[in-house]
């Protein structure tokens, strides 16, 4: 026989062995899954995810998922807690964050206007804007938009965002113990990670050296004065790296998400100039052209308000949601999710729900406004997610969306350089997240 065809055979023969031994674990498993394909041995269901979408390959248990929220230990409650409250009292401290958001704002005009009128990528104008809001918070300063350290770090966030959402993060995130000493693109995600922390570690570094407990500056330096209380305490969750590690959370996800966002409501707004339109006259009737906008507008712009909720509920910034481990053995639904299992909150599901959305996947802000006009509310508007797991930050990214969206449109009309029935609004990437299409722009004073 020729060498060919005995390694085909071999190969057939440990095909079959595989598939006999996962039909047998499956059957003898502790626990009660939801339905879904078989897994293989080792690589799960990884050939049957279509890896440029993977959130439609999940759709098939999104309703054994949507809905659970866990909570992965004492860890994650130690130190959400102390994070919602540091940034709640950062928020109502010397300068609110309204205050910060509306200073950045006017910065991010400036920037605008030194355009020209001339086209440009708004990627990174949007993103030193946003990021500038976090970082006054967890850093106790703005950057200069010019600052090259600055830029590094969110050319990084940017690569990291981008990086996530490809196959080989997803394989990865599944064999990270293997992977890691294995050559290839997917180690990419790792070192930007790590030079993000690093960045992160100086800075604290630089935080413990100069440090008043009476006056604590930035959210670095009330995690050290909390370490310092709780340094008796065995059971703490307040040490240096979790400090690195939350630090990086928050201004990670306090610049992609909320920029991210921006970037592709821009497009949805060239994609349908009479929704843009609609707004300026919103705007000019509630905020006029004399003041800067406030978050107190928005209960009177229903209109405004309900073209930012369709932007988010179709953005869908991170559609699989943030993946959380099953603490205990959890009946769901008939199903038993045992210790260990890895859950998926589809929020993407959700957001395009026929059920509470008439036409999920048609940009209208109608979905979110009575026969009146006025500002309604949908249960299945979770971008936030929901429950225990519901973003941190949520409070600030809503006004970040509102103040950033009002502040560009009273100033200035958004010009495409294409007709508005070509602009393609699909995603560059689809993984981890929805990454926005790049995209050039004018803009043009009001």
């Amino acid at each position: 026989m020729e060498l060919g065809g005995a390694l085909t055979i071999f190969l057939g023969i440990c095909v079959s062995c595989l598939l006999l031994i996962s039909a047998w674990k499956r059957m003898h498993k502790e626990g009660k899954l939801p339905p879904g394909p078989t897994p293989l041995p080792f690589i799960g269901n990884l050939l049957q995810m279509k890896t440029s979408e993977p959130f439609k390959s999940f759709l098939a248990v999104s309703c054994a998922l949507v809905g659970v929220a866990f909570a992965n230990g004492e860890r994650w409650r130690q130190l959400r807690r102390f994070s919602l409250t540091t940034l709640r009292n950062f928020g109502m401290g010397k300068r609110s964050i309204e205050e910060r958001i509306q200073e950045e704002a006017q910065y991010l005009l400036e920037e605008f206007r030194k355009t020209n009128g001339l086209p440009f990528d708004p990627t990174f104008f949007l993103s030193r804007t946003v990021s500038n809001v976090i970082s006054s918070v967890v850093f106790g300063s703005r950057f200069d938009y010019e600052d090259k350290t600055f830029l590094a770090l969110l050319r990084m966030i940017n690569a990291s965002f981008f990086e996530m959402s490809t196959p080989w993060a997803q394989l990865y995130d599944m064999y990270s113990c293997i992977m890691k000493h294995l050559p290839g693109r997917h180690n990419r995600i790792y070192y930007l990670i790590e030079d993000l922390k690093d960045f992160v570690a100086e800075k604290v570094k630089v935080n413990q050296a100069t440090l008043d407990p009476n006056s604590p500056r930035d959210f670095i330096d009330c995690f050290l004065i909390q370490m310092e209380k709780e340094k008796e305490n065995p059971s703490s969750e307040f040490n240096i790296k979790n400090l690195v590690l939350t630090t990086l959370n928050l201004f990670f996800a306090g610049t992609e998400t909320v920029s991210s966002t921006l970037r592709y409501g821009i497009v949805f707004l060239m994609k349908h100039p009479e929704v843009e339109e609609k707004v300026h006259q919103e705007i000019d009737q509630v905020i006029g052209h004399n003041r800067i906008p406030a978050t107190e507008d928005r209960m009177n712009m229903p209109y405004t308000d309900a073209v930012i909720h369709e932007i988010q509920r179709l953005t869908d910034i991170v559609p699989l949601g943030v993946p959380h481990t099953v603490i205990r053995d959890t009946q769901f639904r008939g199903y038993l999710l045992p210790k260990g299992t890895n859950v998926f909150p589809l929020l993407g599901s959700v957001l395009r729900d026929p059920k509470y959305f008439s036409n999920p996947e048609k940009f209208n802000p109608g979905h979110f406004l009575d026969e009146k006009g006025r500002f309604k509310k949908n249960d299945a508007f979770v971008p936030f997610s929901s429950g225990k797991r519901i973003c941190l930050g949520e409070a600030m990214a809503r006004m970040e969306l509102f103040l950033y969206f009002t502040t560009i449109l009273q100033s200035f009309s958004l010009k495409s350089l294409v007709p508005a029935k070509d602009i393609d609004i699909s995603p560059k990437l689809s993984g981890f997240g929805n990454i926005p299409p790049v995209y050039e722009l004018c803009l043009v004073p009001r």
